[in-house]
């Protein structure tokens, strides 16, 4: 299976998948269930185990390895988002009927701008190898951050590109069901919905910048780096609608994130000297994010707000 058609065989598969979602599953907009969303996510999670399998059955044990960890690790940064998922829909008082479609089109912008980000860190660290050692140092800064930096709350309404998109579009008062653009006297109006789903697609773009790299620190395979991000948004949508009513009984997962990016951050900063097999990196990741969820299970919750850091969004734009 040669490398162009393996890469024209899954965007299409991805395309006809996103197709039969919106114009099938989904054509009429409703509020998506607890059940619903079960379904949905365990079915991806299997299309992804599949992927696996495949991966395994045609490239070999050490691709298929690479794949998973890149893949448990670019969901395990999904979850942690999805909570500022929900405060931009609190925010903008998005009506919950509209909010599947929302982050669909939402996916397939992630979907172009996480490529295009794939394809250009794939040739810098070609042909520029010392890329790799600054890549690792920002995830480790990134970890750090993520560990030590005091958490505030965020407005998503104050959001750089938000004000501008207001300022410079006409833009309704009200929502119009699902529908971004309206016309009205001959005019064409954005409505809010579009402002919101701009907001959207710049906080994936925020999210990227770590999740990318560290991917990278396990696997240079451009395949692999772009096929367990595309999974893993795939199902993001499903897990926001199942997790959306226990995201804030996390606690520890962004302790365990970060201590997932400093050790993904420092396995590509000492690769030339210590290397770390990919089998080993599966079970470090694997076994601090399970250590990250029965801790938050399980400790007493402590008498304080879980938010997320207003640099998340508005320091990138």
């Amino acid at each position: 299976m040669g490398t162009p058609f393996r890469w024209i065989a899954f965007n299409v598969f991805i395309l006809l998948a996103i197709a039969l979602d919106l114009r099938v599953f989904h054509r009429r907009p409703h509020k998506v269930g607890i059940r619903e969303a079960a379904l949905a996510s365990c079915g991806w999670i299997g299309v992804s185990i599949l992927f696996g399998a495949g991966v395994f059955y045609f490239r070999g044990h050490q691709p298929a390895l690479e794949f998973f960890t890149g893949y448990l690790i670019e969901k395990a940064l999904s979850v942690d988002n999805l909570f500022l998922f929900l405060l931009i829909f609190r925010a903008f008082a998005v009506d919950e009927r509209m909010q599947h479609r929302l982050l669909e089109w939402g996916v397939i912008g992630a979907l172009v701008m996480r490529g295009a980000m794939i394809v250009v860190g794939a040739e810098l660290i070609e042909h520029f190898s010392w890329v790799l050692y600054l890549l690792g140092a920002f995830i480790v800064y990134a970890g750090l951050r993520l560990f030590f930096v005091k958490k505030v709350e965020i407005h998503p309404e104050q959001n750089s590109i938000f004000r501008f998109a207001t300022k410079h579009l006409r833009v309704t008062h009200e929502y119009e069901g699902e529908r971004f653009f309206v016309r009205t006297g001959g005019k064409l109006f954005a409505t809010p919905l579009f402002l919101v789903l701009l907001v959207v697609e710049v906080t994936d773009v925020t999210l990227a910048v770590d999740s990318i790299p560290a991917v990278f620190g396990i696997t240079r395979d451009p395949f692999i780096v772009y096929t367990s991000n595309v999974f893993a948004i795939l199902g993001l949508r499903a897990l926001y609608f199942l997790l959306a009513g226990v995201l804030d009984r996390l606690r520890y997962l962004d302790e365990g994130l970060a201590i997932v990016l400093v050790f993904i951050g420092g396995k590509m900063i000492g690769e030339p000297w210590v290397h770390i097999p990919v089998d080993i990196s599966l079970l470090v990741v694997g076994g601090v994010l399970l250590i990250a969820l029965v801790a938050s299970l399980v400790i007493p919750a402590k008498k304080k707000r879980r938010s997320q850091s207003s640099s998340n969004i508005n320091s990138s734009t």
